[in-house]
């Protein structure tokens, strides 16, 4: 999760301009109901049925079921919020017609990874907000195609609504990424407090971290299993002395370039780890299926012209199995089922009214 997660972060980065009390939500002018078979690519999409485009207008990634699936929290830049902020909204509504979202962000700094505790209490997410009220500074693309880590990003709790707001995180360095067991009892998310971007894990409390991987190289965007018992992530590991010093360099400048992302695995105590994919792309966003035998995940593997262009794949978890699911020619991200895996969420930029525009999709999951 994080900026990490989002292929294109130009989206994001835009300078605050707004105050908090400003914030709104705006749908757009596109706002409105729009058939399912205008929102697939005909033909080609056969797991995805009845979709519904959920949110109109500005970019929303990174929408995530709460544990009873009737909600989601997603983070939205656009008119009138000029940096993320996480809202909330309900999945379905009476009338069948998309819910406004509500913001439960601060409405200052940036925000990213939001994830609904298992008892639907409390909310976690990372944000800025307290170093600057501001956005954070736009990263130095004169280096390439690199994503910013922020260090001034800490994870957060609060309740549903916004209110009781809590900081989880004490170290100073980037902490984000952050998903929560289903059972509530851990948390897992990436930090640098090592001087690396690495897989750490705590008690919702904020106790007993541990440090689950330590190879050099960025991993981050972890998951649970189901069961608790397997971490899915995406890492980038450089072996060559080039690649290394290339690494730490924009590292020291607080940027990663997502050119060589793989698809990982390991226990919840960061044994046995082995690595899923082995296609020298950018793969990132990795989700359990229920049942923890299959995962999806975004990849870019299929455009390689354009690092940009990310599609959602299925692979088992031995590496086999690999099939491709959504075949938009721009963005398709996030995915994540909800607990029954009967429906998928994503994130994409298919049925925009204005370009890199990315809006929140759900559809029933067809096997």
């Amino acid at each position: 999760m994080s900026k990490l997660h989002v292929a294109r972060p130009l989206f994001f980065l835009v300078l605050l301009t707004a105050s908090a009390s400003l914030v709104t939500y705006s749908q757009g002018s596109g706002a409105g109901e729009t058939k399912s078979s205008s929102l697939t690519v005909p033909g080609e999409e056969r797991h995805l049925r009845n979709v519904r485009q959920l949110t109109f207008g500005g970019t929303n990634a990174e929408a995530y079921f709460s544990a009873d699936d009737k909600y989601l929290i997603f983070m939205h830049s656009g008119e009138g919020v000029p940096c993320d902020q996480m809202y909330t909204m309900p999945v379905d509504t009476p009338d069948g017609k998309p819910a406004t979202p509500k913001l439960v962000s601060t409405g200052k700094g940036r925000t990213t990874c939001g994830y609904f505790f298992p008892a639907g209490d409390r909310i976690l997410f990372s944000s800025t907000h307290e170093t600057s009220a501001e956005c954070p500074p736009r990263p130095d693309y004169s280096r390439g195609y690199v994503w910013p880590i922020y260090s001034s990003y800490a994870i957060y709790t609060a309740k549903p609504d916004g209110s009781g707001l809590k900081r989880l995180t004490t170290s100073p360095d980037y902490n984000a990424e952050a998903t929560i067991s289903r059972d509530g009892k851990k948390i897992v998310f990436t930090s640098m407090r090592n001087g690396d971007l690495d897989v750490y894990s705590m008690n919702v409390d904020g106790s007993d971290v541990r440090q689950l991987t330590h190879e050099l190289g960025y991993d981050g965007g972890a998951w649970f299993s189901d069961d608790g018992k397997k971490i899915v992530y995406r890492s980038e590991q450089p072996k060559t002395p080039e690649a290394i010093a290339d690494y730490k360099d924009l590292l020291s400048h607080g940027l990663i370039r997502p050119g060589n992302l793989e698809i990982w695995v390991m226990d919840a105590d960061g044994k046995n780890k082995h690595q899923v994919t082995h296609n020298g792309a950018a793969n990132f966003a990795p989700y359990f299926l229920p049942g923890g035998k299959r995962i999806i995940f975004s990849s870019n593997m299929g455009n390689q012209k354009d690092p940009s262009g990310f599609d959602l794949y299925l692979i088992n978890v031995d590496g086999s199995g690999l099939e491709q699911v959504t075949y938009h020619p721009d963005f398709d991200a996030f995915p994540m089922f909800s607990s029954d895996g009967k429906r998928l969420v994503w994130a994409s930029n298919r049925n925009g009214k204005a370009p890199h525009e990315t809006n929140i999709f759900i559809a029933d999951w067809v096997e």
